[in-house]
């Protein structure tokens, strides 16, 4: 009876998001002593200092800052020189902002369904999709599971191709002890609000590869030439990260450790409470893999008893927000017709069924129990 009460009160009262960001260290700091210096555009250092050390973080030698992930993810192609009739393979399951990066290079993207497992790009499923207008394979770590890269790597060098990763949610993730940013020719992130380290708006393009590096940091600011200044050799775009941006980023960095593991643990005392609910298929981690858990996210299967849509309205009524799982590539309207004579089970199945629950740095355990004892109960009381 304590525990109904409990549960009548905090839906009254409380409103839990799927995600918000949690500033724990010198987030204030920076962006005051950035203030202080009146270099907040671009050229302040506080990008530089970012740059040099999420690159070092991921284990790569050189980061390119952004001002999203997805114009991480058209720069990095861009510097590919990518030509109209090239394709560029890609999940279909995946947010849009993957297949949009290729649609701005005039490239087609060329749609692979998931592995029903760990619902990422089906790496079996890859070689056959692949021709001689094939360039570049783009496989995306789902919410924060990793890719098996081992067998993209081997199509990659047998077809000459090159890899992006589209490590957007990834932050931490690490394939057989590799951080997510390491496994590819170029890696791409986010720093939008709702991932596990923030600048409010942002991204960043990692590599190893030096030429890649410096051409995307012509590419990035409107490809001004070294020898003379406003002259312009090449169609370049304003993808800059402001210095105050970058500022809230490298605090932020300084606790992703701290963070991985909040998501990480919260993740499994998720697991551990709703493992014994019938219906609900709880995310995986493969063996070699370390899931960081950007969202906690869930099937609800058809023996849980309604549907998923009617699950989330029924949450929202005790305060707590959700988010359902991408709607894939070749159903959504700017892309189905392309795509029409292709089948996508798996993907269409993650999108029925997923919903992510809240996920975020600041959610507490008393929360997570909170949001399953409302689970139970809404389970409970459907069967009566």
């Amino acid at each position: 009876m304590v525990l109904v009460l409990d549960i009548v009160n905090m839906s009254q009262n409380i409103k839990i998001p799927v995600a918000a960001p949690k500033f724990l260290g010198n987030e204030i700091d920076y962006v005051t002593d950035c203030v202080k210096s009146t270099w907040i555009s671009s050229q302040g250092e506080y990008v530089s200092r970012f740059e040099e050390s999420f690159s070092k973080y991921c284990g790569v030698n050189h980061g390119v800052s952004t001002s999203s992930g997805t114009t991480a993810l058209h720069l990095a192609l861009a510097t590919l020189d990518l030509k109209p009739d090239d394709e560029v393979i890609i999940p279909s399951f995946t947010m849009i902002a993957t297949a949009n990066s290729v649609s701005y290079t005039g490239a087609k993207p060329v749609l692979v369904d998931s592995e029903p497992k760990f619902w990422n790009i089906d790496v079996n499923k890859i070689e056959e999709k692949i021709n001689k207008k094939t360039k570049v394979i783009m496989p995306v770590h789902t919410y924060g599971h990793p890719c098996d890269m081992d067998v993209i790597h081997k199509l990659a060098k047998d077809y000459g191709l090159y890899v992006i990763e589209d490590a957007a949610e990834a932050h931490g993730a690490e394939y057989k002890g590799k951080k997510t940013g390491s496994l590819s020719d170029i890696a791409c992130f986010s720093f939008y609000a709702n991932k596990i380290i923030t600048t409010g708006e942002g991204g960043m393009l990692v590599t190893n590869n030096e030429e890649l590096a410096k051409k995307s940091i012509t590419l990035r600011a409107h490809s001004f030439s070294a020898d003379m200044h406003f002259w312009h050799r090449h169609i370049g775009f304003g993808y800059r990260l402001s210095s105050l941006q970058a500022a809230v980023g490298l605090a932020q960095l300084e606790n992703i450790e701290k963070f991985v593991n909040i998501r990480r643990n919260n993740a499994h005392l998720y697991s551990k409470l709703l493992g014994e609910i019938k219906g609900i298929t709880l995310p995986p981690e493969a063996e070699w893999a370390k899931n960081v858990y950007w969202m906690y996210s869930i099937l609800i299967e058809d023996n849980f008893g309604m549907d998923r849509d009617t699950f989330m309205s029924k949450l929202r009524d005790y305060g707590i927000d959700s988010r359902t799982f991408f709607y894939p590539i070749h159903i959504q309207p700017i892309y189905k017709d392309k795509y029409l004579n292709e089948i996508f089970p798996v993907a269409n199945e993650l999108s029925k069924k997923g919903i992510n629950l809240p996920s975020g740095n600041n959610l507490e355990k008393k929360q997570i129990e909170y949001i399953v004892s409302c689970i139970k109960e809404i389970k409970t009381d459907n069967k009566k």
